[in-house]
Formats: structure tokens, sequence, C-alpha cells
């Protein structure tokens, strides 16, 4: 509990901040809020002949100017609010729970009426922004992303537009990379395909008939397929172009 002398001190220094907010307040016209905008606080007669870019600045320095007035109305108001409870005998004691407000709080913060607890600030809701309920994180959205499905999903647009540029280097990579435009995540996926003989490989409309179309791929095709002993779903690669494959 506060003793007189304490109680005193605490007024004294509630007073003096006080009269210090009303005579800056007075003698800015609230931060010049008083005045119209873009008029008389420029000493313009009209906007109409102003660059944009000059009415860009006028209308931060308001927002600003409105900022600081909230700010320092709001400081007045815990003022008041502390000087009312000096009158009723309550300074010192939380509005909420009723303990003591220790001592060194109120040496900080003289117009605190809570305790730490219970402070305004402490109630204030620190929960994501209200729009990511709807907009969800760019991983984890899709059942998809740590699959091998082929449909397109989030990880996949983050890697199209990974690949116009990041902060990495090469020497920042855990494995080796000789070029800039390597330095993406799973840079190697193949883009616009699934499987490599997407590229020479073709049907009918029907999804019938296979033809494959060689190519440079289609040469990297067999030869990779070759090395390995494997063959391709739908049998050996042919040499000649254009050459349809039997389904039998």
């Amino acid at each position: 509990m506060l003793n007189s002398g304490q109680m005193a001190s605490f007024r004294s220094q509630l007073d003096a901040r006080k009269a210090e907010i009303e005579q800056h307040l007075q003698e800015n016209n609230h931060f010049g809020l008083e005045q119209s905008f873009g008029h008389d606080s420029t000493g313009e007669l009209s906007s109409y002949d102003n660059h944009p870019g000059d009415e860009g600045t006028e209308l931060y320095e308001r927002e600003k100017d409105i900022a600081l007035n909230e700010h320092v109305e709001e400081e007045l108001s815990d003022i008041n609010r502390a000087l009312a409870a000096i009158e009723k005998g309550t300074y010192g004691v939380c509005e909420v729970c009723g303990t003591d407000i220790p001592e060194e709080r109120l040496e900080v913060l003289p117009t605190a009426t809570t305790c730490k607890e219970h402070s305004p600030e402490q109630a204030i809701s620190h929960s994501r922004p209200i729009e990511e309920s709807i907009l969800e994180p760019a991983f984890g959205q899709f059942e998809y992303d740590e699959s091998d499905s082929e449909a397109y999903d989030a990880e996949d647009s983050y890697q199209d537009v990974e690949r116009f540029g990041n902060s990495e280097t090469p020497s920042d990579m855990e494995y080796p990379v000789d070029s800039y435009n390597d330095v993406y995540m799973e840079n190697d996926d193949p883009t616009g395909y699934v499987e490599d003989y997407e590229n020479f490989a073709a049907t009918d409309i029907e999804g019938k008939n296979v033809t494959v179309y060689p190519n440079i791929q289609h040469r990297q095709y067999e030869h990779t397929l070759d090395e390995e002993g494997l063959m391709t779903p739908f049998g050996d690669l042919p040499a000649s172009e254009k050459e349809p494959y039997s389904e039998e």
C-alpha cells in the first residue's frame, strides 16, 4: 500500500505530464488536425495543380499526425483515470483483482491502474490475422504436397516462381551447384511433364497406338534404360522415327 508521500509524488508526476500534454496540444492545434488537409496546412488554395507525389506526401504526414494525436490523447485519458483513482483513494490497487500494484511498476508507468497480469495490453489477442482462416499456408494445404502425385500443387507453384530467382547462391546449397539457375528447390524436377518419355511419346485421342518421335531426350532416355537394364512401360524403344508400338 502506498503511503501519503508516495501518493503525493505520483500525483505530482501525473499533474506535470498532464500540463505538458495539454500545452503541447494547444500550441500545435492537436498536431495540425484542426486545419483542413491539403489547403490550410500547406498554404495551397487548391490541390488541382499539385503533383500526385506531393499529395501522397501530405497524406502520409496527415496520417502520421492523426496517429500521434491519438497516442497523446490516450495518454491524457490514462492520466485523468489515474488522478481520479487518487481522488477516490484507490490508486495503487488493481481495478480488476484488488491486489496492490508494485511500486516498481508505478515508477515506470504512473498511469497504471491495474497490475501487470490484468493490464489492457495482456488482453490484446495475439492470434494470427483473420485472413489466414481463408488463406492457408502455401505448403500443407494440399494432401498431395508430400506425395508423388502428378497433381499441380502449392509446392509446384512455388517452384515455378522460385525459378526466377531467390536469395540463395551456389555456395549456400548443401550439394554442388554450378549455376544460379539451379539454386531453387528441387531444380531437377521436370517441367511440363512427369515421365521422361512424355517428351517423345504420344498416343491417339483414345490413348491407344503409342508412337515415339525420337529426339535428343529419346536418345538420352534410351541410353539410361540400357545402362540400368530397364524397359519402358510400353516396350522397347524403336530406332526409327514415328514408329508405332504394338500394344500386344
